[in-house]
């Protein structure tokens, strides 16, 4: 009887699905606050997050200015804040539009995460029919 290594068998998707869930709160918060005088939207880099699979995640600035002061997510990810386009008078900077479009297209990659894990223990399942 062998035994299955479910990290290995899943590889980096169960923590990228992790880290989609996360992102959706951080989007979802900055949409939620939209009209928050003073709220500075924040985001991670979801690419380096992920590229940090196994090791210490930490993020690096452009800019000093730019991460959250000691704001840390999962395994450590730093969230840092996003620099509006256009800032508005009361110091909010969401951008409704550029967070909408961020929260629709991380909604889509957590969809696609979750089939392709569908799809991974829909094999293993046949497979162990078939023994």
């Amino acid at each position: 009887m062998s035994i299955i290594d479910f990290g290995q068998f899943l590889g980096s998707h169960e923590r990228a699905l992790g880290l989609r869930s996360y992102r959706t709160g951080v989007l979802a918060a900055n949409i939620a606050n939209s009209d928050t005088p003073g709220y500075k939207a924040r985001d991670f880099d979801f690419r380096s997050a992920l590229a940090a699979v196994g090791g210490d995640v930490r993020l690096t600035a452009r800019h000093p200015g730019h991460l959250g002061a000691g704001a840390t997510g999962p395994d450590g990810v730093e969230l840092r804040y996003r620099v509006p386009q256009a800032p508005s008078l009361d110091g909010n900077s969401v951008d409704l539009q550029v967070e909408q479009a961020e929260f629709a297209e991380n909604a889509v990659q957590y969809q696609a995460t979750l089939r392709f894990l569908r799809s991974r223990f829909s094999g293993l399942m046949n497979a162990l029919r078939e023994r």
